[in-house]
């Protein structure tokens, strides 16, 4: 932006005062620190008196900031704007500590977790099932863009955690928040501390336990907020002000974002003279400076959306704002695919690799999946045993190293899965086409080959490129149905069409025989102390037409997926030995580091405390108290579900490494899985780590020569892989959000059955169970009497009095306690896409049947 416009700002800035003194006339007092020097910061880093973390800002208290502690313990909390320093969530920040008289203070009475946390939907990636079910779109055959994922292969359950919708989780932005709900100040007013901490001047009285070091931010590694934010145009309030003639504010839906000053020059032309024709227009702005006498950041005009609360123009905000690239591939990148189509594969390939397009070999993917990265075989041995092979896309023969199409790729690093569409890592030919294992097409793979057991043990394993030729594509359901009637003879009708070299009889045979050795596989897994979080995650059915949803039910999870989990698990396990023992400082890996101490510590009290015996000690140990403490009754199950979900905030992030970059072996384990080495190969198409993994595994072979690439230049590959996967994540639990709030407003209110996970002053959390969804209820908006908190021994109660409905009755008193099951309606407020919870007052008529609301209850899980 030119000099003259920030002038403008310095000179004119709203608020300010001028300063009598002549020696400061003129010139602005900073609001922030200036950043310390590269130098300092690095001898400060080295000499541990800064700590470098990534910034988390709380969604529903924007003042409250954190960086996690290196040593596991308490996250170092950072108190407002200006100690965030004009950092955004998700910077890689340098922080100092603060004096320890400034330090925050926890009241021992306070039940507000929330100092702890401040997470936005902050689960592990796998633990949290990064990977959402596909959506029906009814009558959509010929749609390109109803992907959601590909396939529950490894990554879903790698952490331990399956089936996770995480998406709605209480304060995930603009979403799916009520931005009015208690805690959500304004981004522009002063910071209010919260009523339950405050800092002590003298912290030597307090016991430590209640202290929570607090640090400032003093320099930023790396900016890796997008600094794009959607959001709405307001005119400035001083309409005398020569900034009123300049300037428009653009006030950010996510408040996290400071409000920044835009030309007006970059605004629509009527807008000076028509405002209020723009009050719900979704604009896009990036913030192109901060000076350090500015509470406003400076910015610029991308791009008007369209109309807030519609389905495109959200969508395309959230692309936006968390930096995915959705625009079409260019020419340049284009012109790296094959030119001659239809493309055949050449004949030297045929010499080159592994012929096994006889065998009988197929696809196990949601019904509408384009982009098949793995395909499944199981040959029968004379012996008893079984011959098993799990055939990859060899994504990596269409993808030249240091090639445009490559460079393109290894940005993009992932595909990324809304509801409704998916943005492709690589150029459709290659995802739909060319690398997908499209049945009856030759194509190229990169396999592995076990001789197993029918225990599941291993007798031989070869690793190898090939050449395949799936008979069919059979989608879950009909795995499922496979399974279900092992001696029905399936009539052919009910089945996709197989090539006549094979029979319907035979591929059901080797899904049968490839399920007894996954569930043999599978319980070896827990028994050798694997963890698995089992979350309800949402899945959509879209009207063909409109787009909007017309109604959800909840994610089944069933043996047809388990089977293909599991063999992805070991294809990947194996990989990971194979290139690690080949290139001990060059291999890309995948690491899940233990539970964060301090939360892993609060849930072990919280347990006690609750007269839950659950066993923290190690991943095995946790499974086993989740997998054998509860029933199978309504409200076991129910309370399973609340606690399996508070089990996942202590978790950590799973992330790609490169082995020569750490130096400890121990630090390479997988938490969840409990094995010692561990990649992804599975998925080329859609993640551009395992193309990486290809490429190493290929070199491991002799195919070629190994990457030329250095331990820390691979490592900061893995650490782009990390941040793009981590984006993608955030931006699935998005669009999951604003689909179930648009299906809020469009067919609401909905009613269900909810758990209380936890209570607060005036206000408690609930699991609602039909949908998946955590919500906060608010005493304030329920017609009450009075309420009361209290601790019953050390567990919060609250007492609800209800205002009687009618003037001779008594008011009716409810007490909320945790793993308490309640009746909640969602109803969306006036403002566009906010939804709330709302308790239902005791002995009203009952819940409406499951059936009736919106297909939910008895729905058969749809993938397509």
């Amino acid at each position: 932006m030119e000099a003259s416009v920030q002038n403008d700002i310095l000179i004119h800035f709203i608020g300010d005062k001028k300063s009598k003194s002549k020696t400061t006339r003129g010139k602005k007092k900073s609001i922030f620190e200036t950043y310390m020097s590269k130098e300092d910061v690095s001898e400060g880093l080295k000499r541990g008196t800064l700590i470098q973390g990534v910034l988390r800002i709380n969604p529903k208290k924007f003042h409250e900031a954190f960086i996690p502690s290196p040593d596991g313990d308490r996250d170092i909390f950072i108190d407002g704007v200006v100690a965030r320093n004009r950092a955004l969530n998700g910077d890689l920040v340098v922080v100092k500590l603060l004096p320890e008289e400034q330090w925050k203070v926890i009241k021992s009475e306070s039940n507000d977790k929330e100092t702890e946390g401040a997470y936005e939907s902050d689960l592990p990636e796998e633990l949290c099932g990064s990977q959402l079910p596909q959506q029906s779109l009814k009558g959509y055959n010929d749609s390109p863009d109803v992907i959601i994922e590909a396939q529950f292969d490894d990554s879903d359950s790698e952490d331990g955690h399956g089936n996770t919708q995480n998406a709605l989780v209480d304060g995930v932005k603009k979403l799916s928040v009520c931005v009015q709900e208690k805690g959500k100040e304004d981004a522009g007013a002063p910071a209010i501390k919260d009523e339950n901490t405050f800092t002590s001047q003298d912290s030597r009285v307090l016991p430590e336990k209640s202290l929570q070091r607090s640090a400032k931010v003093v320099y930023i590694l790396e900016k890796k907020h997008s600094r794009a934010a959607t959001g709405f145009l307001k005119l400035l309030a001083d309409k005398n002000s020569e900034l009123f003639r300049k300037y428009a504010l653009f006030s950010p839906s996510d408040h996290r974002v400071p409000r920044i000053y835009v030309p007006l020059k970059d605004c629509p032309q009527d807008f000076v003279t028509r405002p209020k024709d723009y009050a719900n227009t979704l604009f896009i702005c990036r913030i192109m400076d901060w000076k350090e006498d500015s509470n406003f950041a400076l910015g610029q005009l991308a791009k008007s959306l369209g109309q807030a609360g519609e389905i495109e123009p959200e969508t395309e905000g959230i692309l936006t704002e968390y930096g995915v690239d959705f625009s079409d591939f260019s020419s340049e990148v284009l012109e790296c695919l094959p030119q001659g189509l239809p493309w055949t594969i050449p004949p030297e390939e045929f010499s080159r690799r592994r012929d096994l397009r006889k065998d009988c070999i197929f696809t196990i993917d949601p019904s509408t999946a384009r982009d098949l990265d793995d395909a499944l075989s199981c040959k029968s041995l004379a012996d008893g045993n079984f011959e098993v092979g799990v055939h990859i896309a060899d994504v990596s023969y269409f993808v030249p190293e240091g090639s445009s199409l490559d460079k393109v790729a290894a940005e993009r690093a992932t595909s990324v899965y809304l509801v409704q569409k998916v943005v492709p890592m690589l150029p459709r030919l290659l995802c739909e086409e060319l690398c997908s294992l499209n049945p009856m097409t030759d194509k190229l793979t990169f396999s592995v080959i076990w001789t197993l057991t029918p225990k599941g043990k291993i007798l031989a394993e070869w690793f190898g490129r090939t050449i395949i030729r799936s008979c069919t594509k059979l989608s879950y359901e009909h795995a499922q149905s496979m399974i279900e009637s092992p001696t029905r003879r399936i009539p052919e009708r009910e089945l996709p069409a197989i090539s006549p070299e094979h029979t319907c009889d035979e591929v059901h045979r080797a899904v049968l025989n490839l399920h007894g050795v996954a569930k043999e596989l599978r319980r070896q897994r827990f028994a050798d102390g694997a963890l698995r979080l089992d979350q309800l995650k949402l899945a959509f059915t879209l009207d063909h037409e409109t787009g909007l949803p017309q109604g959800c039910h909840v994610y089944e999870y069933r043996d047809s997926n388990k089977l293909v989990e599991e063999f992805m698990l070991l294809a990947n396990m194996a990989v990971a030995h194979k290139i690690h023992r080949a290139f001990p400082e060059q291999a890309l890996l995948r690491r899940h580091p233990p539970p964060q101490t301090k939360m892993l510590n609060d849930l072990v009290e919280f347990c006690d405390q609750m007269g839950l015996p659950m066993d923290f000690s190690s991943a095995g140990a946790l499974n086993k108290s989740l997998t054998e403490m509860f029933g199978d009754d309504k409200y076991s199950l129910a309370r399973k579900e609340v606690l399996t979900n508070m089990c996942s905030r202590p978790m950590q992030m799973a992330v790609y490494f490169c082995s020569g970059a750490l130096r400890d072996p121990a630090q390479f384990r997988h938490y969840a899985l409990n094995v010692p080495l561990y990649t992804h190969f599975t998925s080329p198409i859609r993640r551009f780590a395992d193309v990486l993994v290809h490429r190493l595994l290929a070199s491991a072979l002799g195919y070629r020569e190994l990457p030329d690439v250095e331990p820390d230049s691979l490592q900061k590959q893995a650490d782009h892989c990390n941040d793009r996967r981590m984006a993608s994540k955030r931006v699935q639990e998005l669009s999951t959000g604003l689909f179930f709030a648009i299906l809020v407003r469009e067919s609401g209110p909905l009613e269900s059955e909810a758990m209380v996970m936890g209570v607060l002053n005036q206000a408690f959390d609930v699991l609602v169970l039909r949908y998946g969804v955590q919500k906060r209820v608010y005493c304030n908006m329920l017609p009450l009497r009075s309420h009361h908190f209290q601790k019953v021994g050390k567990k919060p109660e609250l007492t609800l009095v209800w205002e009687p409905e009618d003037l001779e009755q008594e008011p009716v008193q409810q007490v909320i306690t945790i793993f308490n099951l309640v009746e909640v309606v969602l109803q969306a407020e006036a403002t566009a896409l906010k939804y709330s919870a709302v308790l239902k007052r005791p002995g009203t008529e009952g819940l409406l049947d499951p059936q009736d609301q919106l297909g939910c209850g008895n729905h058969k899980e749809e993938q397509d």
